[in-house]
């Protein structure tokens, strides 16, 4: 994973596709969606190291200095053996997070395809567990009610013909494995490219083709036209993408470009022993701040070598869902807005109502700037009352400390119009809270 800078113009169907749905069309359900899980895996996790990145790289071109031999690291799939991995309990843990959707790393820079592909050896069906994990997985997510996405490496460390004079031979099995993948296991509804800040010969324009015939409503990330530039990917979606994809840091507030924070429940991408991971708290207000944003949360976990997502993993995933059980009204379906997220909370709205995401209580009063709306009842998502002061020089919201919560006091405010019709505020910083 690097974050990555794209040059284009937001919004543009494929240069390289026939008609068909608008972006809007097809990011309807993403957008209304807020929340998925990331998951990297491979058989890196035998090692505990990062995925692609610990591998001491031999391609000149992209000389990455890992602390896993390159012929060691490359063959680990001969001794992965996950006899425990059940895509159905991946699956029910997706949506006991309340996650809507989930993408898996079909293939990283590493080369290693979790798929028998016919365009290269080096796949799950030549190591000793054979069986085809995204088939697996693409049913049991469709099953769960959810929606399923594929990460794709264009860039491979282990191809040897990878940006070299026969980089044309790569990029046909590339585009090759790319169409494997959208041919060959039904709907699928996200493809996420990614790049790692070197040159990018992917013919482009071909492989969105590929993509966009195939499968007509998917959405693709804005990372295989990347240019140089440093960790901008939350800046331009390019002209053939749909959304932006800030990389481990909160996206800032864009009500005009669809975008999704990736980041990390731990501290690497793929799964680390004794790794030090976010609690439930933290993952419920990045998520509302992502949401109050305008954007997307997608949350990673590392499952482990025997093919289980950590039960530590699993347990705080829970919490938040139990979380969005109460409180998910004012995540699914909303719009950012109109107070900007800040370090005092967020807010988020649908329809009449605007949902604020008190984080901290310094003193008794919640102050916000004032809207061009009338506030005509305020409750708390989960029990208790708001007790609602407005004027014209802004908003005091007081909530009994007994019917706070801990990571985030949701106070629901009725309006008597459209909240999204309110423009977007500024919440001057240290003026939320009145000590």
């Amino acid at each position: 994973m690097v974050a990555a800078t794209l040059a284009g113009t937001p919004g543009n169907p494929a240069s390289g596709a026939s008609s068909g749905p608008t972006p809007a069309e097809r990011l309807a359900w993403w957008s209304e969606a807020r929340f998925g899980l990331f998951i990297h895996w491979g058989p890196v996790s035998l090692k505990g190291t990062e995925i692609s990145w610990s591998r001491a790289n031999t391609n000149p071109l992209c000389p990455n200095k890992g602390e896993v031999p390159a012929a060691e690291y490359d063959n680990l799939y001969k001794g992965f053996n996950p006899t425990l991995f059940d895509a159905g309990e991946w699956a029910a843990v997706a949506k006991a997070a309340g996650t809507r959707y989930v993408v898996l790393t079909a293939k990283h820079c590493d080369g290693f395809c979790l798929w028998p592909t016919a365009t290269i050896d080096y796949h799950i069906g030549n190591s000793p567990f054979k069986r085809d994990v995204c088939g697996e997985l693409a049913a049991a997510v469709r099953k769960a009610g959810l929606r399923i996405g594929w990460y794709y490496s264009p860039m491979d460390w282990w191809d040897p013909d990878c940006r070299t004079e026969r980089n044309a031979d790569y990029v046909k099995r590339m585009q090759g494995q790319i169409r494997e993948l959208v041919t060959r296991f039904g709907r699928l509804d996200l493809m996420w490219f990614d790049w790692d800040g070197m040159t990018i010969p992917w013919d482009q324009a071909e492989t969105y083709s590929i993509v966009r015939t195939a499968q007509p409503n998917i959405i693709i990330n804005n990372r295989l036209e990347c240019a140089f530039g440093g960790n901008t990917a939350d800046k331009y979606t390019g002209p053939d993408a749909d959304y932006l994809t800030p990389e481990q840091e909160i996206g800032a507030y864009n009500d005009k470009q669809p975008w999704e924070t990736c980041m990390t429940l731990g501290t690497q991408w793929s799964w680390k022993p004794d790794d030090k991971i976010k609690s439930a708290d933290e993952v419920i207000r990045i998520l509302a701040r992502c949401a109050g944003g305008d954007g997307n949360l997608l949350l990673n976990v590392g499952p482990m070598p025997d093919g289980r997502i950590e039960p530590r993993q699993i347990e705080v995933l829970k919490k938040v869902g139990s979380w969005l059980g109460e409180c998910g009204e004012s995540i699914y379906g909303t719009r950012g807005g109109p107070f900007k997220p800040g370090e005092w909370g967020a807010s988020t709205r649908k329809g009449r109502t605007i949902y604020v995401h008190a984080f901290e209580w310094r003193g008794d009063t919640l102050r916000l700037p004032s809207v061009s709306a009338k506030i005509l009842s305020g409750r708390v998502l989960g029990g208790g009352p708001a007790v609602v002061r407005q004027s014209g020089q802004g908003i005091e919201i007081a909530v009994d400390p007994g019917n706070r919560r801990g990571a985030d006091t949701v106070i629901a405010l009725e309006l008597d119009g459209p909240a999204n019709r309110l423009a977007a505020v500024d919440v001057p910083h240290g003026a939320p809270q009145e000590d």
